[in-house]
């Protein structure tokens, strides 16, 4: 039976999710019920694209992306895969309808992780576009589940929360990226002599996307709304740690927000949104 299929392939994305991000699994979790798989058939998908550019480095990772490409497009056009991850994105492509271009411009910034290791102001804007905003309108389009007047509404900071996620993973992986896959995202920034002044500038700027997204997160359907604030919360509250250490220890460290706090923060948050204090 195809639904038994179905079910496979969406619990092929949940496990995805649960596996890689906590954070994001727990802002999904507290999405209404019926937002579930779709969310997790997203986040399973640019997963396995974000893994094939960081991870597969004995591979040949040029032609598996390209590969994984090919079976996308496919994918979407046949309405089925036996690739469980892309026959459940596929699903949710169809079924909310999801643009081409918003997937073109997701696997044109996972090119980019092959082809650049340094970016100027330019390449800097279109890889977030692509690899951070881009999602957040995947993610959009099932919210609105057609509303299209809404959609439009919440795209900038649909966008903006996309974007503050990014660059505070930027700042969390910055010795990952530095030292292992010798990249540096942000631009015009020599990150071996990575000055407080220089982090300040960042961090306002992420502190700027985040002030806009939540202005978003007020205005979301109900079932969508504490679920993206938890997320919200969690990476405020990454982003405040990362505030309160240098850029020197950030080279030799991946922070992260502790178990405890992040239940302190659910509580904290819970309350907050049920006396309607968001």
């Amino acid at each position: 039976m195809l639904k038994l299929f179905d079910k496979v392939a969406a619990r092929c994305s949940k496990n995805i999710t649960r596996t890689y991000s906590t954070s994001f699994s727990l802002g999904i979790y507290f999405l209404e019920r019926k937002l579930h798989e779709p969310i997790y058939g997203i986040y399973g998908f640019v997963r396995f694209a974000d893994e094939i550019v960081d991870t597969f480095h004995q591979h040949d990772k040029e032609r598996l992306l390209d590969t994984f490409r090919n079976d996308t497009y496919k994918a979407i056009e046949d309405g089925i895969s036996l690739n469980p991850v892309l026959h459940s994105f596929q699903q949710v492509v169809n079924r909310y309808h999801i643009e081409r271009e918003l997937i073109d411009t997701f696997l044109r910034s996972m090119e980019m992780d092959l082809e650049k290791n340094r970016h100027n102001q330019l390449s800097y804007e279109d890889y977030i576009l692509g690899s951070a905003e881009v999602v957040g309108l995947m993610c959009l389009r099932v919210f609105c589940n057609g509303n299209e007047a809404l959609y439009q509404s919440l795209k900038k900071p649909a966008m903006r929360l996309g974007s503050a996620f990014q660059k505070v993973n930027f700042l969390r992986d910055l010795h990952t990226d530095f030292h292992e896959l010798k990249r540096t995202y942000f631009p015009n920034v020599d990150v071996r002599n990575f000055c407080e002044k220089t982090k300040a500038a960042i961090e306002a700027d992420i502190r700027e996307d985040f002030r806009i997204a939540l202005d978003g997160i007020k205005r979301l359907p109900r079932g969508a709304r504490f679920g993206v604030y938890v997320a919200y919360v969690y990476y405020r509250a990454l982003l405040e740690r990362i505030e309160s250490t240098t850029g020197e220890a950030l080279l030799r460290q991946r922070l992260s927000v502790p178990n405890h706090q992040k239940f302190r923060l659910l509580i904290h948050s819970y309350f907050r949104y049920s006396f309607g204090l968001l």
